[in-house]
């Protein structure tokens, strides 16, 4: 067995059993300080057939959740809800089991829901904890994994680079393998050969001088008119237990980030693939549009007449602007607005400066505070925008910047939204260059590409504080 390997099985049994002992010291705390009136009589006078219980109840729940710091790609927010199902199982057998056991009765339901409480806090503690001594312990070297790297791709070098600078993870590279040298090579990336060298190493008797019982993972990045290499490389893997993983090549600057998919028994790849193609995802944030559109469209009725009438004498003409812009899949959809400027030719061609002569006042003060976004909500409701996406742009900056940016159509994959990500972390206000809109682009597809429901209402809960703390860019 690989050396991680051991490594890894001895944190996840030194885990289990810290997981044990913190248990049964709550449930001792309990009983001994609880007290007769959070405390069921049946627990005080058979803590035995409890602790055994109990115990039971917890090997159970360890089975299906037990930890995970131990991998080495683990996110925190995952560490969280697995202790949330750890602690929810196990509480549930031992509270389904004690009213078996004791049917005249008791205060199970409370304790339990206190009991409960206090053992996710505390575990939850405690994987933070051990967390940061694995991701400490794997920084000194312990616990690594040995990788070779295969190929001159500049995608191994961007993957050395992560692997590198986050030395929490536990990798140590050895170096790569190519028949071309990489361009513009990290310092610590050595090279150790052409392929033809690999192949001999390869081979039974060079075997030693690769340290095959060593490796662990091996990083491949070759043109797939090399297959027949690629191919032995992935034979050799699978007769000593390494693992393979085929790295996509980069295409000038371009690289594919492919992710599986299945067409009944046949794997696809796709280069985006967004969790709101999951229908669950798509019900959820629909239902809290309408929900939420629903509200605001009833509240803002009664203002309305009045900002109608603010709008009337400041400046002649309609009280909603209605702007066709790209929506969803690169539908042209009519967008609404409270008018802010005085009607001119150039609203579908040119975007609002911070002096700009066609504001007028109450206009001015409209944009500054999100105020003129409010109609919106009525695209929402009938479904032509959401509350949250990325911003409708106007059909003559789709037709410019879509020629000028490469993935610059991949943000109309999801509805837009009368808020963003791009528009609360800076990326706001007049592009008067084209990286400040590439870098809006980024933003918008990062979104897409990890939508959450808690990730929509984070920037609602940013999109809101700018109505009291003015934003710079809102012009």
């Amino acid at each position: 067995m690989k050396q991680y390997a051991i490594g890894n099985t001895l944190v996840k049994l030194a885990i289990i059993i810290g997981d044990f002992i913190i248990m049964n010291l709550l449930l001792l705390g309990f009983i001994k300080w609880g007290g007769k009136e959070l405390v069921p009589e049946y627990v005080l006078t058979a803590k035995r057939i409890t602790f055994v219980v109990a115990n039971m109840s917890m090997l159970i729940s360890e089975y299906f959740f037990h930890a995970i710091v131990h991998d080495r790609k683990v996110e925190i927010m995952r560490v969280m809800v697995r202790v949330f199902w750890l602690t929810f199982v196990h509480v549930g057998f031992l509270l389904v089991t004690l009213r078996i056991l004791h049917q005249s009765g008791g205060n199970f339901s409370r304790f339990m829901l206190y009991f409960g409480a206090v053992e996710y806090v505390v575990l939850a503690i405690s994987r933070v904890v051990e967390l940061g001594i694995v991701r400490y312990v794997r920084s000194l070297g312990m616990n690594s994994r040995l990788v070779l790297f295969v190929g001159s791709d500049p995608s191994l070098t961007t993957l050395y680079d992560r692997l590198i600078l986050t030395p929490s993870m536990g990798y140590h590279i050895l170096g790569y393998y190519a028949d071309v040298q990489m361009e513009n090579c990290p310092d610590g990336l050595k090279y150790l050969g052409a392929i033809e060298d690999l192949n001999r190493k390869m081979e039974l008797e060079e075997r030693s001088s690769l340290n095959i019982d060593k490796i662990d993972e091996i990083f491949c990045s070759m043109s797939h008119d090399e297959a027949e290499e690629i191919v032995d490389i992935m034979r050799f893997c699978d007769k000593n237990v390494i693992r393979f993983f085929y790295v996509p090549r980069m295409f000038g600057n371009y690289q594919l980030n492919l992710k599986p998919e299945r067409f009944g028994d046949v794997n696809v790849y796709t280069n985006h693939i967004e969790p709101l193609s999951i229908l669950s995802n798509r019900v959820l944030k629909r239902l809290f549009d309408i929900c939420a559109s629903l509200i605001v469209c009833i509240c803002l009725i009664p203002f309305v007449p009045i900002i109608a009438l603010i709008i009337k004498l400041q400046s002649p003409g309609p009280i909603f602007f209605v702007q066709n812009r790209t929506g969803m899949n690169g539908k042209t959809f009519k967008c609404l607005k409270f008018r802010s400027m005085h009607v001119n030719r150039q609203a579908d061609t040119l975007q609002a400066t911070e002096d700009d002569p066609r504001k007028f006042a109450f206009g001015n003060f409209m944009r500054r505070t999100n105020l003129d976004e409010f109609p919106q909500f009525f695209n929402v409701l009938i479904g032509d925008m959401s509350i949250v996406g990325p911003r409708p742009h106007m059909l003559h900056h789709t037709e410019v910047y879509g020629q000028l940016i490469d993935k610059y159509m991949v943000r109309h994959f999801c509805k837009p939204g009368i808020t963003g990500l791009a528009q609360v972390t800076g990326c706001r206000g007049e592009t008067k260059e084209l990286w400040q809109m590439e870098e809006r682009i980024k933003r918008d597809i990062w979104y897409i590409e990890n939508w959450s429901f808690w990730l929509d209402i984070k920037i609602m809960f940013m999109t809101a504080k700018t109505v009291f703390v003015h934003d710079q860019k809102a012009y």
